[in-house]
């Protein structure tokens, strides 16, 4: 596959693996790997290598070149067989926008070189996107990235960096032509976490844990193998990584009663004393409304799986962010005095958890997030109107202009 080669297309795929020919190369796989006798890596770099990690990935990559909509099946045979899993919440940018974008755009020295310990969860992803100066007009970041033979020496500052403080890789857009307009200017690299010059530094949040960072790369060098895409190339790079992004965000595929709706759910029946007329309409409305989200976001989910992740996965984080945080807002309410106390303000360097997991006022707060992190509300429901809807674009008189000529 080369670097611009698409995911398997229909005409790729092995009509002969149904569901039930997935289903015999489970059992036979089990049979001859043991969970609970196996190393949890040992037994997932096997699974990877039989192809039962994303069974619609290319063979040799994880998969089988299976009909997309098979994975859900797969996935829950190994669970149910007692199976290790590959880190999803902490990975789930590796998992759900480096993966995707590697298959996409990486040569196929790079996808037999990331995939396998990405999938396996032995190597952290990070997003270095964000810039202090450039969060919604991402394409406006100013972080530079200089040819010096076969390497590039890149200079700047990322920020609200997911996970950097966990992880061995980081997908990186910089700026390699300033003269060029700023869309245009961008190239797409993979660095090394751990090479010198980066530099991370966590940011402490309103829950008073530090999940995100700001990066700093002095002088790093990444070599010019570990290019996604072509030079200049960057800005397609970037949204194609940014869609899968927010259908991650937002669209994956949830038992019902999950997440924010199903805390809620679990508050309004444990307390009977705190219902009234007004909020049994506000808890049904919002039950009803996470329930067609997250019955779009699985149909979402599955075109993401298939490489076609689309536009509309903006207006599915739109709807999930604002479901967050109504649901939790309203959990709180449910609470009365109680949803007053904090329990604790710590620092802390967290994992991704599970929100279900925690505190209600924990939730609260972090969900105040969701309408920035992975695009502002306000910018994707321009993404919506104009690509979904079919809507006129909103005028840019920086569109042409080189980015080395714009006001900052």
């Amino acid at each position: 596959m080369t670097a611009t080669d698409s995911p398997p297309d229909a005409g790729s795929l092995d009509a002969t693996l149904d569901a039930a020919a997935l289903a015999e190369r489970v059992e036979q796989f089990l049979a001859e790997h043991d969970p609970s006798t196996t190393e949890p890596v040992e037994f997932l770099r096997a699974r990877f290598a039989a192809g039962l990690a994303w069974v619609h990935y290319p063979a040799g990559l994880g998969g089988l070149g299976a009909e997309n909509g098979l994975q859900a099946a797969v996935d829950a045979a190994f669970e149910a067989a007692g199976a290790p899993e590959n880190k999803p919440r902490l990975n789930v940018i590796g998992l759900g926008m480096a993966a995707p974008t590697i298959l996409r755009f990486g040569t196929e020295e790079q996808q037999q070189r990331w995939l396998p310990s990405l999938w396996t969860g032995e190597d952290i992803w990070c997003q270095l996107f964000s810039e202090p100066g450039a969060g919604s007009d991402l394409a406006g970041l100013a972080t530079s990235a200089v040819r010096d033979g076969d390497e590039w020496v890149v200079n700047g500052q990322k920020v609200w960096t997911s996970m950097a403080h966990h992880a061995r890789w980081g997908i990186l857009v910089a700026r390699t032509d300033p003269e060029a307009p700023k869309h245009r200017g961008l190239t797409y690299f993979v660095v090394d976490m751990s090479a010198p010059g980066v530099e991370v530094r966590g940011l402490r949040q309103i829950t008073g844990e530090a999940e995100f960072n700001e990066v700093f790369m002095t002088d790093v060098r990444i070599p010019d193998d570990q290019r996604l895409g072509e030079v200049g190339q960057g800005w397609a790079v970037a949204q194609y990584t940014l869609m899968n992004e927010r259908v991650a965000i937002g669209g994956g595929t949830l038992p019902r009663e999950s997440g924010a709706a199903g805390a809620l759910a679990a508050r309004w029946r444990e307390h009977p004393e705190a219902r009234t007329p007004g909020l049994h309409d506000r808890m049904l409305r919002l039950w009803v409304q996470a329930e067609a989200a997250r019955l779009t976001a699985e149909r979402l989910g599955q075109q993401q799986a298939a490489g076609q992740p689309g536009p509309e996965g903006s207006g599915v984080k739109i709807t999930y962010a604002r479901l967050n945080q109504e649901c939790s807002s309203l959990e709180l309410e449910l609470r009365g005095e109680d949803g007053l106390r904090y329990p604790d303000y710590t620092e802390r360097r967290p994992e991704v958890e599970d929100y279900g997991s925690r505190d209600a006022g924990w939730r609260y707060l972090r969900f105040r997030a969701n309408s920035i992190e992975g695009g502002t509300s306000e910018i994707l429901r321009n993404v919506v109107a104009e690509r979904v809807l079919g809507l006129p674009a909103e005028a840019r008189a920086d569109k042409d202009v080189p980015w080395k000529d714009l006001p900052r």
